[in-house]
């Protein structure tokens, strides 16, 4: 559903990420889209479906299908409703469910899964952006040679589940 912005959090205030992309984490082999800050040294990591992961790691590789993907059409629908895609946020986690929303025009904003709306953002070359309570709540730190902070790993992973992260 799309609804106007308040304008209660200003763009300035999100933090960009870039999109490390989808590794798959044993035994399971459940896809994980890693985000990181792009000026820090947190990750954001989101367990996502199998088709998602699929569509975020297509593009990333320069995959062109023969027909598109949801993804490419929903691109293709903003464009050609004469809209412009401006950025992608991760608003807030509730409960292990990531939340996110699409910009469009600068002032109207559409609720999206974090894996469909990563998977759009890629298509659209725009940036993604989280709200710093997201990364407050769910970042993993890097020490400065991008290697995760150990202790603080241990402590996210005794925390939680796959499936507290599902982003349906």
């Amino acid at each position: 559903m799309a609804e106007e912005n308040s304008g209660a959090n200003p763009a300035g205030a999100d933090i960009e990420l870039r999109i490390v992309g989808v590794r798959f984490e044993e035994p399971d082999y459940a896809p994980v889209l890693i985000l990181r800050e792009v000026a820090g040294n947190r990750v954001i990591p989101v367990w996502i479906g199998a088709a998602e992961a699929a569509s975020i790691s297509m593009q990333q590789q320069g995959v062109v299908p023969d027909r598109p993907l949801s993804h490419d059409l929903h691109v293709e629908l903003i464009s050609a409703l004469g809209h412009s895609l401006d950025r992608v946020v991760l608003t807030r986690v509730d409960r292990g469910t990531f939340y996110a929303e699409l910009l469009v025009d600068g002032t109207t904003t559409i609720s999206a899964r974090p894996s469909d709306a990563v998977a759009i953002a890629l298509r659209a070359a725009v940036p993604v952006f989280a709200r710093p309570g997201v990364l407050e709540e769910v970042g993993i730190n890097l020490d400065a040679e991008g290697e995760v902070d150990v202790e603080a790993f241990k402590e996210f992973l005794d925390h939680v589940s796959p499936e507290d992260f599902l982003d349906d």
